[in-house]
């Protein structure tokens, strides 16, 4: 297999086609299916595409048609994505924590003639946004639904899908395929958004063959090209697990685990044995305290060498590194690294991050385990990836890598990045007025404004301080990034989740979320129950977590201390709205909950 068949195809579906070829037997999709692990080759998963791409034309699928995917992390969402392509269509991909209105607005903008469900459950806020929408022609669904009077669609059956010849679907679709380019638009992506209402971005084939063209550099130059194996966790819906979880994947003809969700995630690792995983970092901080704990019930000694390790962790993010540094590591190398690599299924090359900033801390603790730590850095809108540690180019957690290649990258006067190359967004679907915003004419139109602040360092790594619309200036005009002190606070055993304030105010405040486990053990010692609607405004439980306010005000300058704190009523999560599916705050609703609370504190 070359880097070369990535550079020279057209198209998404092209390029699956001719790994299926190389591949035919080997596996490629993996799930966990009546309690055992199955899976479905390369060969099997082409002749599949090839007949339900065909059985979509004969619906009536039009080239150009939008197809809504609504589907948890499944072979099928593979399958149904390349089969939209291969047919034609844009495959429009939606969260499966979307509520009926939240696919109201997806069906509304993008017009989507079909619409593909995995199963009665997703179905249940789906179906009314239909009916209520009135776009939607058919409905598909991968597993039975019950009856149901769908008036204005018809539902048709997964397994009914897939008549024909695979001979005859092959070629048709080979024919279709003869007149895409790499500028023909292949999937709309709502972002999640952490303010407003999801916008559609247009990605064509040739951004996200960009992206993996230049991550399978990056990962064939520095850490080998074998046979790999990649544990699909973070939602297909979502650009980065789109990108890195499933092209990439297929670019480098690697098999693809699906894990069953993050209760069972540390199980499914031991299975699986991936070799990579992509991540976000509130993921990593999960994992992080559970390996810490994990640890320390291993006694004294274990706890010894996990506190040489964070040390050693914190000296390789100062950049501080010494010969003095290698007993420590050999003995580590011995006794604490195989174990803990042993926690990630024991083959792992590279644990990739994306999707929000690293702290430096959590990173370097993995890096320290002997772990190897890629954290990325791009939008939805990039396809996603634009910039990425790797070791060839010496990582260094504290910033996001270099751009990658075929990427121009240039910091506007006001600390903006730009970003221009072929994994740039076509524009918002639908919305041309957001498009200019973002690519404004004045720069060209084909510089995408990130709204993310940064600057290079010394060797041409790119760092990010936070997002131009988050800065907080306070009533002096100093400007205080908000996501560095909520990444320093949750580190903290006591704080699960933060947000901080204090834009033109005379100093910051933050809103805390207590660790569940933590505020169990507390209680428990103080004879109360672990309510924490009961327990926010309890004068002992705010003594305690002010300790954990006042470590990290200890590393913080003057004007970025946190002054004062309130307790949330419950923790962030998306079923309230506060989080989004990738799993960052989204500040907006936080505050029309907690404004009154927060005004309080001044």
């Amino acid at each position: 297999m070359q880097l070369q068949d990535i550079l020279d195809a057209r198209s998404l579906v092209g390029l699956f086609l001719l790994r299926a070829d190389e591949r035919g037997d080997k596996p490629f999709l993996t799930a966990k299916i009546g309690g055992q692990w199955q899976s479905m080759s390369y060969a099997e998963a082409a002749r599949r595409v090839c007949l339900l791409s065909e059985n979509l034309v004969a619906l009536g699928l039009k080239p150009g048609d939008r197809v809504m995917l609504v589907s948890e992390n499944r072979p099928e969402w593979c399958i149904a994505d390349l089969a939209i392509m291969a047919a034609g269509g844009i495959t429009t991909p939606a969260y499966t924590t979307n509520t009926e209105g939240d696919h109201c607005h997806i069906l509304d903008d993008s017009g989507a003639r079909f619409v593909i469900v995995s199963g009665e459950k997703l179905a249940r806020p789906l179906l009314p946004a239909m009916l209520r929408a009135g776009h939607a022609e058919h409905l598909l669904a991968i597993d039975p639904l019950p009856t149901w009077q769908s008036g204005s669609f018809a539902i048709h059956q997964w397994d009914s899908l897939f008549a024909g010849d695979p001979v005859e679907a092959r070629a048709a679709v080979e024919a279709r395929l003869a007149g895409v380019t790499r500028d023909d638009i292949a999937c709309i992506i709502y972002t999640s958004g952490t303010t407003g209402s999801p916008r559609g971005v247009m990605l064509h084939h040739g951004a996200i063959l960009h992206n993996v063209i230049a991550a399978g550099e990056v990962l064939a130059q520095d850490l080998g090209w074998g046979e790999e194996r990649f544990l699909s966790f973070l939602p297909l819906s979502h650009s980065m697990e789109h990108t890195a979880g499933l092209y990439l994947p297929i670019g480098l003809g690697a098999d693809i685990w699906f894990a069953e969700g993050l209760e069972k995630l540390s199980s499914n690792l031991a299975e699986a044995q991936p070799t990579f995983m992509i991540v976000v970092p509130r993921l990593f901080e999960i994992l992080r305290e559970k390996t810490i704990k994990a640890v320390e019930k291993q006694g004294a000694a274990a706890g010894f060498l996990l506190d040489r390790a964070i040390r050693l962790g914190e000296r390789q993010i100062a950049g501080k590194r010494s010969l003095a540094d290698w007993p420590v590591s050999r003995l580590l190398d011995l006794t604490l690294r195989p174990k803990v690599k042993a926690r990630f299924g024991g083959r792992i090359k590279a644990l990739v991050s994306g999707g929000a900033p690293l702290n430096p801390e959590v990173g370097g603790f993995f890096q320290a385990m002997g772990l190897v730590m890629l954290q990325g850095y791009g939008q939805t809108e990039t396809a996603p990836v634009v910039a990425c540690n790797f070791p060839s180019r010496g990582i260094n957690l504290a910033t996001v890598g270099p751009p990658l290649r075929d990427v121009e990258i240039r910091i506007a006067e006001d600390g903006e990045i730009l970003v221009r190359g072929e994994c740039v967004m076509k524009g918002y679907w639908n919305n041309p007025a957001a498009t200019k915003t973002a690519m404004p004419e004045a720069s060209g139109g084909d510089w995408l404004h990130t709204g993310d602040i940064g600057h290079f360092d010394a060797v041409g790594r790119i760092v990010i301080t936070d997002r131009k619309k988050d800065i907080i200036v306070n009533d002096k005009g100093d400007n205080i990034a908000p996501q560095k002190l909520e990444g320093m606070l949750t580190l903290q055993p006591e704080i699960a989740q933060a947000m901080v304030s204090g834009d033109k105010r005379p100093h910051i405040v933050a809103l805390l979320v207590p660790d569940a486990d933590w505020l169990k053990q507390w209680a428990k010692a103080n004879g109360v129950a672990p309510d924490l609607e009961v327990l926010k405004d309890d004068p002992t439980l705010h003594r305690a977590l002010k300790s954990a306010v006042d470590r990290t005000n200890g590393e913080l300058s003057v004007i970025e201390k946190i002054r004062k704190f309130t307790v949330a009523d419950e923790p962030f999560s998306v079923d309230n709205n506060q989080m989004t599916p990738t799993m960052k705050i989204r500040r907006a609703p936080i505050r029309a909950v907690y404004q009154e609370r927060i005004n309080g504190l001044y």
